[in-house]
């Protein structure tokens, strides 16, 4: 079931970010007078297709859901009728080549900007940054952290969770700038600037996850009471009833002590009745709770009140949402750029197993996380998509740019050997992250 699951995800995933990434090249063809002869998401054999429109343009789902193509009139593929040679791709000037190449990779862009932006419409949930533990003689130490500061910016860049304190972090190691200065308040406290050399960390370590083992801290994990936070619509919490503020005395009369336990008891139990005592507004009151099902574990839809969520209106979180695609895209090219110099291991390379999984993990979360793992998959699509190789798009233009430079198009062999050169370097890139796959499937 895991695995039917994982594989729907990445489908869906694949699917979306296939059709929006081959929809731009056909918008843009069509809008500059290009005839479309197929449209397919997919490759092989021919599951699903329709003709449609004045040009009888082919739509087809095929049977392999890994990647997609638009298919164009050209002299290269086959005779064109005299009457068409205008609508031909080859016959176009070279701006409305590029402009057809390009929209691909651009409308995945633009597609992160909308799923982000309706990802902070909806709130981004994330822990607060506070400080539990603070290893003696460590990093943190040494810069005056303590338990319970709570990190407020990082170089003046302010920080609601951890996760921005991350993702602030390994930015300023990708530019190459050790020192950071993470602004920390404690609770009736002044705040206070701490500088701490980051010079030992690489991004390999935060990669793996060990950012906080190195600085020598811990967020703070407390035994939280359990209490309700933001509850999901549609959840099995509203179904049943639950309110924010409602604290959890017991479950099936056994008595509940704090968030672990609840969450503990609740995940044993999927679809099955359970019968809380809950404490609202100092009255006690009975709730029936059905835990849903997701991937065999129980699952309530709520999140502890110790978290913080990130929700603005539209214009805010659209600003936002191109704030966070350029943020990606950036990461994205300075993290390929250290792979290419050996800075950083390739084996973070993530080729469909690992896809697959993230997919099917971010669903399980909610809808906002599954936005923003789409996003992030679409901005690598049009990001990887754009770097001057053979078969590309990135490809396509390096050819038309030098085609700008000479005054002509490069030979027919030239241009063949480019594109074996191109699929030996893509075939390998894939296999090194099939390779990846399986060894963090097996280990």
């Amino acid at each position: 079931m895991t695995f039917l699951y994982y594989l729907t995800a990445f489908i869906v995933v694949i699917g979306i970010l296939v059709t929006v990434h081959e929809f731009g090249h056909y918008w843009v063809a069509g809008r500059l007078g290009v005839k479309i002869i197929t449209f397919s998401i997919g490759f092989g054999k021919p599951i699903w297709s329709h003709r449609w429109g004045k040009d009888q343009t082919e739509f087809v789902i095929a049977a392999i859901p890994l990647g997609g193509y638009v298919k164009m009139l050209d002299e290269r593929e086959g005779e064109v009728a005299a009457h068409e040679l205008p609508r031909a791709f080859n016959r176009q000037p070279l701006p409305v080549r590029s402009a057809i190449v390009v929209a691909g990779p651009l409308f995945n862009l633009l597609f992160a900007i909308v799923a982000y932006t309706l990802m902070y419409m909806m709130g981004v949930v994330g822990m607060t940054a506070l400080v539990g533990e603070v290893t003696p003689q460590s990093l943190a130490d040494q810069a005056g952290f303590r338990v319970g500061d709570q990190i407020i910016a990082v170089n003046d860049q302010p920080t609601q969770s951890w996760e921005t304190v991350v993702q602030i972090t390994l930015h300023q190691l990708l530019d190459e700038q050790p020192m950071v200065t993470y602004s920390v308040q404690a609770m009736q406290s002044a705040r206070r600037d701490l500088v701490v050399n980051l010079q030992s960390l690489s991004i390999d370590d935060i990669a793996e996850g060990q950012l906080f083992n190195k600085l020598g801290l811990q967020p703070f994990r407390p035994p939280w009471p359990a209490v309700m936070g933001t509850i999901l619509s549609n959840s099995a919490a509203e179904q049943a009833g639950l309110e924010l503020g409602d604290k959890i005395i017991a479950l099936d009369k056994q008595p509940i002590k704090d968030w672990q336990a609840w969450a503990l008891y609740v995940k044993q139990r999927p679809g099955q009745k359970i019968q809380a005592e809950i404490e609202r507004h100092g009255q006690s009151l009975e709730l029936t709770l059905i835990p849903q099902t997701v991937n065999g574990e129980g699952k309530m839809g709520v999140y502890a009140p110790y978290f913080v969520t990130e929700r603005y209106p539209l214009w805010t979180a659209f600003s936002k949402g191109i704030e966070k695609t350029w943020e990606i895209s950036t990461l994205t090219l300075q993290v390929m750029v250290k792979m290419l110099t050996l800075q950083i291991s390739h084996d973070h390379i993530s080729g469909p197993i690992s896809i697959a999984q993230f997919a099917g993990q971010s669903a399980q979360l909610g809808f906002d996380a599954f936005l923003s793992f789409l996003g992030l998959v679409s901005i690598s699509l049009g990001v990887i998509n754009l770097l001057p190789i053979p078969l590309l798009d990135g490809g396509h233009l390096l050819l038309y740019f030098i085609e700008w430079i000479k005054g002509n198009p490069v030979t027919e062999r030239t241009e063949y050997l480019l594109q074996r050169l191109g699929l030996t370097l893509l075939l390998s890139l894939m296999g090194l992250a099939l390779f990846n796959d399986l060894g963090r499937l097996l280990n």
